[in-house]
């Protein structure tokens, strides 16, 4: 059975991206972003067409400067040149007007954050102060209570709407420059850098990025702007889920319905990353919340993209490669099952699509794999039985000949294509509902 008939997937709308989108009906898209310096045109390139090889859906470019936005023109041509087209992003961030409104001239989406865009210190005019001047509330006054800081920094209804005001004033262009050409825009909260006046109003909290981020859909909207998606990330898993299921309940309460992406930021490197990412990500997917998502690991980004495509297929959501059903092994196992079910891995692992199990003995394997397309199961004798569905095929095969008359079976049933007539396991994005 489906997933969708257990967690149905939000209904969100559409969001486009050049030649790929998310929401609606559209897969879980995959993005990831490189780590090379702008500057370094080259290797950016490089860079990007070996992400997109690796199945990476949408390629983020951090755009820290004007000079850097600029340069996303000469790296689009060298990528289309060399390789053909790419989706990109432009991760904008500091005072960002400028530079968000040249880097839409050559990318398919620009990426603001809400906590960075306009920068204003207490008492100050918005913009007058640098990134990192900006007060942050969790580091003051570590003997004080965040209460007693909220009620000495408390924002008045006229500073407040001077603030957005301000917001409004640096944002406008944006809005008209994704509008001018068809681009599509990430309001992109991080847990980590919201604003003084976010962080004195709702506290260090996931309400406080919902509502970041809603400032600035409602600035979108209100100036007639909607190809958007969002993102609202933590390094800390519950925060991450919970202000994803917060922004969720927020928007339905406002009738919006936009994308969202999905991730555990500095997650760090090794098997407790990607477990920490899972953990984020698979459980709000398995809720049916999630349109497209990135795995933040601190290593080379191509090891990010095959762990997405794990959590997509674990989830039910994208088939990418052959899935194999195995038992963990016990006393009834009739033959080596981490030998067997290598071999059996090695001999298949081009036939995307297809759900094989590889089962010890005949007690569990029937009924735990019924799922699966294809069954290898032991038996006593050192002998094997092959299933097709629910269905024996052949018993008393020897041990030895298992993986070959399983090959059979499946040439037998037209299913069987040659190793080096590998079909894709990863394919371009191209649906636009």
């Amino acid at each position: 059975m489906a997933l969708e008939s257990f967690y149905p997937r939000r209904k969100t709308s559409v969001c486009r991206m050049g030649p790929v989108a998310m929401g609606g009906n559209n897969p879980i898209l995959v993005q990831s972003m490189i780590t090379e310096e702008t500057r370094n045109v080259d290797a950016c390139v490089e860079q990007i067409i070996a992400l997109r090889q690796a199945g990476c859906e949408l390629v983020r470019v951090t755009t820290p400067s004007l000079n850097d936005a600029r340069l996303m023109e000469e790296i689009r041509a060298k990528v289309s040149e060399r390789y053909g087209y790419v989706p990109l992003t432009a991760d904008v961030h500091h005072q960002g007007t400028d530079i968000a409104v040249e880097a839409a001239k050559h990318v398919d989406e620009v990426r603001i954050n809400p906590g960075l865009f306009v920068f204003k210190r207490h008492g100050t005019r918005a913009g007058e102060v640098e990134a990192d001047e900006a007060i942050d509330l969790r580091g003051r006054q570590e003997d004080a209570s965040v209460d007693q800081l909220r009620a000495e920094l408390a924002y008045d209804p006229s500073e407040w709407q001077e603030e957005l005001d301000a917001i409004e004033e640096s944002f406008v262009p944006v809005i008209e420059a994704c509008k001018k050409y068809d681009r599509a825009m990430r309001v992109g909260v991080n847990h980590g850098s919201l604003s003084e006046r976010i962080l004195v109003t709702y506290g260090d909290s996931p309400d406080g990025m919902v509502e970041s981020a809603l400032e600035y859909l409602q600035l979108c909207e209100k100036h007639g702007y909607t190809n958007l998606n969002i993102s609202l990330k933590a390094s800390r898993v519950p925060i991450m889920i919970a202000a994803n299921r917060r922004m969720v309940a927020r928007m339905d309460e406002v009738g919006m319905a936009y994308p969202l992406h999905l991730g555990v930021t500095e997650a760090g490197d090794g098997t407790y990353a990607r477990i920490k990412s899972t953990a984020g990500i698979a459980t709000l997917l398995m809720e049916g919340i999630g349109d497209t998502i990135r795995v933040s690991l601190s290593e080379d980004p191509i090891a990010e993209i095959p762990v997405c495509y794990d959590i997509l297929q674990a989830c039910g959501l994208r088939k990418t490669k052959v899935e194999y059903i195995a038992c963990p092994s016990c006393g009834r196992t009739k033959f080596n099952l981490p030998t067997v079910l290598h071999q059996v891995r090695e001999a298949t692992r081009h036939l995307v699509g297809l759900d094989i199990a590889v089962m010890g003995c005949i007690v569990n394997g029937p009924g735990e794999m019924a799922d699966a397309d294809y069954g290898y199961v032991g038996a006593a004798g050192g002998k094997i039985t092959l299933y097709r569905k629910r269905e024996v095929v052949k018993n008393g095969i020897p041990q030895e000949n298992g993986v070959s008359e399983l090959i059979a079976l499946l040439k037998a049933d037209g299913l069987w294509v040659e190793p080096d007539v590998q079909r894709s396991e990863v394919k371009p994005l191209l649906v636009l509902n």
